[in-house]
């Protein structure tokens, strides 16, 4: 079987490896697509952390059930997504049911070999049956369940004001699931195509370029005044993260989706005074999972709106690179097999 390999920054390269075999309590998938995500763009520019190469890229995956063992609960053809944090179970945050952050975490694609690939072998308990979703559905459910995981970390009322920093595909599902929580949702980016797609597509009224704006004084006019009570970063840019203070109200919530690698650095006093609550959103948890697809069937999440360029896996290598030209104006790519 083909897989293609990131093997240094830079560099992507296809290889031929055996199929996997089967193992007791595991399911071969063939893979349908895969979506394309920041970790991916990150990884192959050197820049995500917690990351070693050589390394097969891809955890946004839409698979089809190939192999199955006697026991199985999957049927042959089936379609699936995976869950791919791969967690160890007996660590204090598996205890307690935050597997999401596992003390051992293994994600697919990034501590271990991932989806770009034709078929993978994949432990029973982290594949998630379809039920009636297409591909193009399944591949979103992944980065989807990123955005509603860090809504639900928020614990967001309605009709807060809520600044989502960063129109990227983990900003605009972050958006949409503030949305379907009663948030008056505040967009802000440095790119005013994607300021727009929020606002043609996801319906968002409230959009700020932070090229072009005064971002206080904008953010104080849409709130009249109060500031927004939570602030959720989709980003990773340290600059938008150490900014960031300025923009919550008195009694505001910090949430940190995005990741980048340096310190963080607030003024303590802005902070303290407004009695902030910082916190970070990592992956997501099985019921996230659930609440997006449970979304996508009754129509509050639309996939349409999200991919916007589609790939043959035998041309990804040469055309990567280009999906981060900002001309292109991709949202979401995805790699078909």
């Amino acid at each position: 079987m083909k897989v293609l390999i990131c093997k240094t920054p830079g560099e992507f390269a296809y290889e031929e490896q055996e199929k996997p075999k089967l193992k007791p309590g595991c399911t071969i998938l063939k893979i349908r697509q895969v979506g394309i995500c920041g970790t991916d763009y990150h990884a192959f520019e050197g820049s995500q952390p917690f990351f070693q190469y050589p390394r097969i890229l891809g955890h946004e995956i839409a698979a089809e059930v190939s192999e199955i063992n006697p026991d199985s609960q999957f049927k042959i053809g089936e379609l699936v997504t995976i869950s791919p944090y791969q967690y160890c179970g007996n660590c204090i945050a598996c205890r307690y049911g935050k597997t999401n952050c596992c003390q051992h975490m293994q994600v697919c694609g990034v501590h271990i070999d991932g989806a770009m690939t034709e078929f993978f072998m994949v432990p029973d308990k982290y594949i998630i049956k379809g039920n009636g979703l297409t591909a193009d559905e399944l591949v979103l459910v992944e980065p989807l369940a990123i955005g509603a995981h860090g809504v639900a970390r928020a614990g967001i009322a309605k009709g807060e004001f809520v600044l989502v920093m960063g129109a990227g595909p983990i900003g605009l599902g972050t958006m949409n699931f503030a949305q379907i929580a009663g948030a008056q949702v505040i967009a802000m980016d440095v790119n005013q195509q994607r300021l727009l797609f929020c606002r043609e597509k996801l319906g968002i009224e409230h959009i700020i370029n932070v090229v072009e704006e005064d971002v206080i004084a904008r953010l104080l006019e849409i709130t009249s005044g109060d500031m927004p009570t939570v602030v959720i970063d989709c980003t990773g840019n340290l600059k938008a993260i150490n900014s960031a203070v300025s923009y919550m109200a008195h009694g505001a919530k910090f949430v940190l989706i995005g990741l980048q690698k340096e310190a963080l650095v607030i003024s303590h006093p802005e902070f303290h005074k407004r009695e902030g609550t910082l916190m970070s959103s990592r992956n997501a948890l099985p019921e996230d999972f659930k609440y997006v697809m449970d979304c996508i069937k009754i129509g509050q999440v639309q996939p349409a709106n999200y991919i916007t360029h589609r790939i043959n896996f035998a041309d990804i290598k040469g055309e990567f690179t280009s999906l981060t030209v900002p001309g292109n104006e991709v949202v979401k790519a995805v790699i078909e097999f």
